[in-house]
């Protein structure tokens, strides 16, 4: 059985966005790629209802581009308890009250029983010092969290 994968909504603005001019962004949109390439095909990967809305916005094109990489991918749910552990989260100062998204993309993992949340997003969510944090939250919920990583930690041989 594969592992499962969560991927959150920066992943996909990395892999389907125009090539960039910043180094950083270059390097990462280079990752997302070929995580996505080479990667993918050992996971079952997920999405939800946000990932599909915060896709949807922004640049038209650059939203049908998201969309289109994420259309065929199964849906996990906002569930009563997704909502009791992201407003936990934010309460227990896991995560701060304006990435409310974010810790709804956590929570989603988390409820749903995920392995694995793939993102880019090192400011809330990726984050040396957010993590403990979120896994602390998530135990005291009686949650096992997944490994928060990026599309570079997520590497199998």
């Amino acid at each position: 059985m594969k592992a499962s994968v969560y991927i959150e909504t920066s992943v996909f603005s990395y892999l389907t966005a125009r090539p960039s001019n910043d180094l950083r962004a270059i390097a990462n949109q280079s990752a997302t790629s070929e995580w996505w390439e080479t990667q993918r095909p050992n996971y079952s990967v997920f999405v939800s209802d946000l990932v599909i809305s915060e896709a949807g916005k922004g640049h038209p094109e650059a939203a049908q581009r998201r969309l289109a990489a994420i259309a065929d991918l199964p849906l996990l749910q906002i569930s009563p308890e997704v909502r009791v552990l992201a407003q936990a989260l934010i309460e227990n100062h896991a995560l701060p009250p304006k990435a409310e998204a974010d810790a709804y993309h956590v929570a989603i993992a988390v409820v749903n029983g995920v392995e694995y949340l793939l993102t880019w997003n090192c400011t809330h969510v990726a984050n040396a010092h957010t993590r403990p944090k979120i896994e602390a939250t998530c135990r005291a919920h009686g949650y096992e969290p997944p490994v928060i990583c990026t599309p570079l930690e997520l590497t199998e041989d």
